[in-house]
């Protein structure tokens, strides 16, 4: 198990690294994380949700991502409450309080599912969630040491050193757990060092002695690393949302940064064009005049609609339109709230001040019905005259209008709309091109190479400005990523003390 000193230290990354090493050494290697909270998930062969990050550890493992390395995901939907999917499918929304009493009664689906995995794959790596020493949850933990504990397990603990006061860190995970647990915890892993090394002096030494946990590594920061995020909290972070900025781009991308937005790792692959510029923007001041503007998923629709509608956002947008040359285009959640309503009876908790049935942004000829059965696939389709894959995951069901000007397919079936309009020419300037309002129900467009170079070209287009497509491919790029995490782990970390920890797998 790999576990952490806090949320956002590395395991994700350090996981993923791991797997990806293992199983280019010819080791059947799996990941698997018991409790995920996140609202970037991404859906399996067979049909069932799982988070982003185990979807990605899977393919770093080099293995068909499935729901066994899941089991347990929550979508925030409020403050206070989540959507609980268990084994791929939703069954409940909770608040904190009511998850918290049902924790127990989920530990035996937790540790079924990690005993298929380790029946099957030679090393299971199992990441936690938070840090493992949160003593006031401690009795109800299903997610860190109880269950390596259960299932007879080593730890490692990263501590990220950029954030400061890393010793104190790992030196208190250890010493806040009761003995039973802190005797799993076999080595320390300091994680995001910028600088020399040698600056540690016997900094780990003297940690060891104090805790008599070694340290197996000190990974220095590896720059510009981009691998699919788990969750919102990356899009605070400068360094991810600066690499995504470039000032001498021909093509201005501005996306809706929703309250409660989900599944954006749709945009990840717009980061490989060098000749488009994507920025996060939350107001009418921060949009400005874009080229192209991306509303995004959403957890909470008709929330994040309000969210925006007070904001001004969707008088913007419609102005954007009337004026002409520029592009909009909503997936899922922001492909609903550009339609003409929004009837949300499932997602959405119903309050006093707020109706379950809204206006949309009025853009496209489309309306959405909330349905309490959430659709799950993988799909393929046809757009822009490029064939197009990805996947599906929303319980809202929009309905397009006669006549709705229909742009992708899947199995000849809708999945997307669009209006054109605008271009209204003001005093004595020239004509402008129109507007074009797209939306679409498949996650994962951009993903696509060859459509995201038609998308981007055409949206470049419409707008009067030049725009070269990078000829680099997703998929290659995030492979690559992954073979240069797992080379800096490989040089970084000892290996053979990290292995000796799953010997008694290894050498079954």
């Amino acid at each position: 198990m790999v576990c952490g000193t806090t949320s956002d230290a590395g395991k994700t990354t350090i996981v993923a690294g791991l797997c990806r090493l293992l199983a280019r050494n010819g080791v059947s290697v799996a990941p698997f994380k018991a409790q995920n909270m996140a609202l970037n998930s991404a859906v399996t062969k067979t049909g069932h949700e799982i988070g982003r990050a185990q979807y990605l550890q899977a393919q770093a493992a080099m293995i068909e991502p499935e729901v066994a390395m899941n089991p347990i995901l929550l979508k925030p939907s409020s403050e206070r409450a989540s959507q609980v999917v268990l084994m791929g499918k939703p069954v409940a929304v909770m608040t904190a309080a009511e998850y918290h009493e049902a924790k127990p009664e989920l530990f035996d689906l937790v540790l079924e599912s990690l005993d298929d995995l380790r029946s099957r794959f030679d090393v299971v790596l199992l990441e936690g969630a938070g840090s493992p020493t949160e003593i006031n949850l401690l009795s109800n933990d299903i997610v860190n040491l109880s269950v390596a504990e259960r299932a007879g397990i080593n730890a490692l603990v990263v501590g990220d050193i950029d954030r400061g006061g890393v010793f104190a860190s790992l030196y208190g995970t250890v010493a806040l757990l009761p003995p039973n647990l802190a005797e799993l915890i076999g080595g320390f892993i300091i994680n995001q060092f910028r600088g020399d090394p040698a600056l540690l002096l016997d900094g780990t030494d003297q940690l060891e002695q104090a805790c008599g946990v070694p340290t197996f590594g000190v990974v220095p920061m590896l720059e510009g690393l981009r691998l699919d995020a788990e969750d919102s909290l990356i899009l605070d972070r400068s360094d991810y949302t600066a690499g995504l900025i470039n000032s001498d781009a021909g093509l201005d991308i501005a996306v809706i940064r929703f309250p409660h937005i989900s599944n954006f790792t749709d945009l990840d692959p717009l980061g490989l064009e060098d000749d488009a510029s994507v920025r996060f923007v939350g107001s009418v001041s921060e949009l400005g005049r874009p080229n192209l503007v991306i509303l995004p998923g959403s957890k909470a629709t008709v929330s994040d609609l309000g969210w925006l509608r007070a904001r001004g956002l969707d008088r913007a947008l419609a102005d954007l339109v009337k004026v002409g040359e520029v592009t909009i285009v909503g997936i899922c959640g922001g492909y609903q709230m550009l339609g003409r309503t929004v009837v949300d009876e499932v997602e959405f908790l119903v309050t006093a001040e707020q109706d379950s049935v809204v206006p949309g942004i009025g853009l496209l000829p489309v309306t959405t019905r909330f349905e309490p059965e959430k659709v799950l696939a993988r799909a393929k389709g046809v757009a822009l005259g490029q064939v197009v894959a990805g996947y599906q995951i929303h319980h809202g069901r929009v309905s397009l209008d006669d006549g709705a000007d229909v742009w992708l397919t899947i199995d000849g079936q809708p999945e997307g709309t669009r209006s054109v309009s605008g271009g209204e020419t003001v005093g004595n300037e020239a004509p402008k091109r129109e507007s074009t309002v797209l939306g679409t129900t498949l996650h994962g467009l951009f993903d696509n190479d060859g459509f995201r170079r038609e998308f981007l070209s055409e949206a470049a287009e419409r707008s009067g400005v030049s725009f070269t497509p990078s000829p680099r491919s997703a998929s290659s790029v995030r492979n690559a990523e992954l073979d240069r995490l797992a080379d800096h782990l490989e040089a970084t970390l000892d290996m053979a003390r990290i292995v000796a920890l799953m010997a008694p797998r290894l050498n079954r």
